[in-house]
């Protein structure tokens, strides 16, 4: 007959980071519950977790703005500093930034970074699950970290792409971990996949595992309910560390036997959970914090060089967006796209007082901010760069700094091919540009690339309109 358990719950609290303007103080959750009539085992062993999720191609921040947070630069500085080798390093997933063929060559060094930070394993998240199943076979292969996913399948098979859990030990400790992808995270798998039931996933896992591992983890790219759920399902997942969720986790969540705790916000935080176990023995939390990384931590100087090993091989990558014509110049079926980018100098020769404005402007010199970095030929800095970069008749980045290139008058206005015809004399052309507002700047300035965005504060920097002499004869 089983012995009684007493289990005894105490809250503790501590300050925590504060992560957005809600965050306050993090709850701690402690357990202790010794089985009556046995000993604890006194080979107890402290096991932190450190966690990321979208991390969304951040392998360090673009310096567009000074004061930026983020990026796996920091987080190597921080984990370099303070994570023990006992330390459990996983990301949930995300970490790449989109499906582009740049992005899959980014995502390869994203990869050599996390191996460099010791991480133990990588699950797959929504924008790993849109690369093709060809892709993701290849990344398997070559990647120096371990990629694992219970229900990323081949369509055709119905096997799982990876491996879909990693047992890693821990002293004298096996801890199982276990990656699953919520199928309503994401609309369309990439070609040749398919994202099967997660909860199936689990169960079929749990049942391999059976006497195998002292301790399971559960990475899940699913949202806050789906995470409540997978607790109340599956009670021998005693960590469950999400996911796709709007902000980090505000407080450690106890939910029937199963810990869960989530991160997000594009590397700028790291999720930590300290645990001690022993075999024989219930699960004790010993602290939980979200750090902050903030722009004074010291970007570690080989991520840095990983960075910059990226940007020398996009410059000489021949990629999908060099390609005009698979651009296309119908952008919607049925309607076709007339206008083509003329240039600034076009504009400038008739538009003076403009032109002074812009001259005078950070907007005129947009271009060589991204030359000390080398990211002039990255396709995700330039094309707010530019003029019209991945649009048919746009910036490519063969142009280099001699066409297209800076924020033009086109880049908010739009192609004005059609409006120089017409002021040049061609009767045929009727055109007119469509108003503008604070709205077509926020395609660029967003988050931390304004501080903050704010039309009265930016406008009069660069404020101008008609003509002098056509507001003159207009009054008249």
């Amino acid at each position: 007959m089983r012995c009684c358990i007493e289990a005894k719950i105490v809250w503790r609290r501590r300050a925590a980071w504060k992560i957005l303007p809600r965050a306050g103080a993090i709850s701690m959750l402690v357990l202790f519950a010794p089985a009556c009539g046995k000993s604890t085992s006194p080979a107890a062993l402290d096991l932190p977790i450190y966690f990321t999720c979208d991390t969304h191609g951040r392998l360090e921040p673009c310096g567009c703005f000074v004061g930026q947070f983020g990026g796996l630069t920091r987080l190597k500085t921080v984990l370099d500093a303070e994570a023990p080798a006992s330390a459990l390093r996983v990301d949930v997933g995300d970490a790449a930034a989109g499906r582009e063929d740049y992005d899959l060559i980014e995502y390869r060094y994203m990869l050599r970074a996390f191996a460099e930070m010791k991480y133990d394993v990588l699950n797959i998240g929504a924008r790993e699950a849109q690369f093709t199943a060809a892709q993701l076979r290849d990344l398997k292969s070559s990647s120096p970290t371990p990629i694992i996913s219970a229900n990323l399948l081949d369509k055709s098979s119905r096997q799982p792409i990876f491996d879909s859990y990693r047992i890693v030990q821990r002293g004298a400790l096996r801890v199982a971990i276990i990656g699953v992808l919520d199928p309503r995270a994401m609309e369309n798998p990439g070609d040749g996949l398919a994202v099967g039931d997660m909860e199936s996933a689990v169960e079929r896992c749990l049942a391999q595992l059976r006497g195998k591992a002292d301790l399971i983890v559960l990475l899940a790219f699913a949202d806050e309910a789906a995470l409540g759920r997978l607790a109340q399902e599956f009670y021998e997942c005693k960590v469950i560390l999400g996911g796709k969720v709007s902000q980090p986790a505000q407080e450690l969540i106890r939910q029937n036997r199963s810990l869960i705790y989530f991160v997000t916000n594009e590397s700028r935080a790291l999720g930590i959970l300290r645990l001690r176990l022993a075999r024989g023995a219930d699960l004790e939390v010993t602290g939980n914090e979200m750090r902050l990384l903030h722009d004074q931590i010291p970007q570690d100087a080989s991520l840095r060089q990983l960075m910059q090993g990226y940007r020398d091989e996009i410059r000489h990558a021949r990629l999908g967006v060099d390609d005009a014509n698979s651009l296309g110049a119908d952008a919607v079926p049925g309607v076709r796209t007339v206008a083509s980018y003329a240039g600034t100098e076009k504009c400038l020769a008739c538009h003076q007082s403009a032109a002074a404005v812009w001259k005078h402007s950070p907007h005129a010199r947009a271009f060589a901010t991204l030359m000390d970095p080398k990211a002039d030929a990255d396709p995700k800095c330039i094309g707010c760069h530019t003029v019209g970069f991945g649009r048919f008749s746009g910036y490519r980045r063969e142009f280099g700094a001699t066409k297209l290139a800076n924020v033009g008058c086109e880049s908010c206005h739009g192609p004005g091919s059609l409006h120089v015809r017409q002021r040049e004399g061609d009767g045929t052309v009727n055109f007119t540009f469509r108003p503008l507002g604070g709205g077509d700047c926020v395609k660029c300035h967003y988050g931390e690339f304004s501080r903050p965005f704010d039309w009265d504060r930016f406008w009069p920097g660069i404020k101008h309109g008609k003509e002098p002499s056509m507001s003159v004869a207009a009054e008249e």
